[in-house]
């Protein structure tokens, strides 16, 4: 079993991350979304330097940005208050051209992985949308946007993608993770992408976020080492009360071709702040680790969380119970047959 963190700000220290590989933490996770691989060169340096003076080998997982789509750059975080209005698009809120042609009135976007609700009150225009809010929160730059029930057409790569790819040897990068893969062609771009940069032995790993990606899950895992439950997006694209059979879905599946999966998504979220998990969230680690998942991740609560020792502390330590149990279990099984 193995465990990732995910690098930001809380953890981007080499003490810091010394102590969460002593917890047992195996991997790290970057999010290129936010920052590239030659902008966050000094946390990678810390990360890489931690294992060092471990003495242990760890994986480098960059999470690429992939034909997800996300916001513009804000003039500064805004705080949208629930009943209250807003304008999409423009300089308020910039958004990818690709999207304007869908807003139309009544349609829902979620933004920040479904975090804050909005609602067009009116067709799209030029200088933007007028929409209501449905679920106010914090918006930040560069959060995803979607637009449930719209099929928008993306590349697989961005030009972005591809010049991280290009330095990913250089920074030591050992996995690479697709972001909405959509089917097995996906999968292919970016395998040829590794190839033809002389990164063959970098591993895929499919990030299932859609219903194309749970549809087409059969055809996509020949072409990746590691199929990635991603619950934040994948719990907008079908109804939040299914998700849980989404999941054991997608892991009866992987099981059945013995491909290795990772669940990611809210493993920890109440630890962003406060020391303790609640009993559902450690529930959902040993729900993971009896579906047969090869690997966990938390993601902000270790980037932005208040305690990411203490995190990956309970992940692992949850983890390896939950183990135990279930090679016990499986010894019981076959005693009996």
């Amino acid at each position: 079993m193995k465990y990732y963190g995910t690098l930001g700000p809380s953890c981007a220290d080499t003490e810091v991350l010394r102590r969460m590989m002593q917890e047992g933490m195996t991997g790290i996770r970057l999010n290129l979304s936010h920052k590239s691989l030659q902008e966050s060169e000094e946390w990678i340096f810390d990360y890489f330097m931690a294992a060092d003076q471990e003495g242990i080998k760890v994986d480098f997982l960059i999470d690429l940005m992939g034909p997800e789509l996300r916001i513009g750059t804000l003039e500064a975080e805004m705080i949208l208050g629930e009943k209250g209005k807003v304008l999409l698009g423009g300089k308020q809120i910039p958004i990818p051209e690709v999207i304007k042609p869908y807003l139309v009135k009544g349609q829902r976007i979620l933004l920040d992985d479904g975090k804050i609700e909005l609602q067009a009150a009116e067709d799209g225009k030029e200088q933007g949308v007028v929409c209501h809010v449905i679920q106010g929160g914090v918006l930040r730059s560069n959060k995803s946007i979607l637009l449930p029930g719209c099929q928008i057409d993306q590349p697989t790569l961005t030009p972005m993608d591809l010049e991280n790819l290009s330095l990913a040897k250089k920074y030591g990068v050992t996995e690479v993770m697709l972001p909405f893969a959509r089917g097995k062609e996906d999968l292919r771009s970016l395998r040829c992408t590794l190839n033809e940069i002389g990164s063959r032995d970098i591993r895929i790993f499919a990030k299932i976020e859609n219903l194309d990606g749970v549809r087409n899950l059969e055809e996509m895992i020949p072409e990746s080492d590691c199929i990635v439950i991603a619950r934040g997006d994948l719990g907008n694209a079908v109804p939040l009360t299914m998700l849980p059979c989404i999941q054991d879905q997608i892991a009866t599946i992987c099981r059945k071709y013995k491909k290795d999966f990772m669940v990611v998504t809210q493993m920890l979220d109440s630890m962003i702040h406060h020391p303790y998990p609640t009993r559902a969230e450690v529930s959902d680690i040993f729900q993971a680790v009896m579906q047969g998942a090869s690997s966990l991740m938390l993601t902000g609560e270790t980037a932005v969380g208040e305690y990411p020792i203490k995190a990956m502390e309970m992940l692992a330590q949850t983890g390896r119970h939950a183990q135990t149990y279930r090679k016990e279990k499986e010894k019981q099984e076959n005693h009996w047959v």
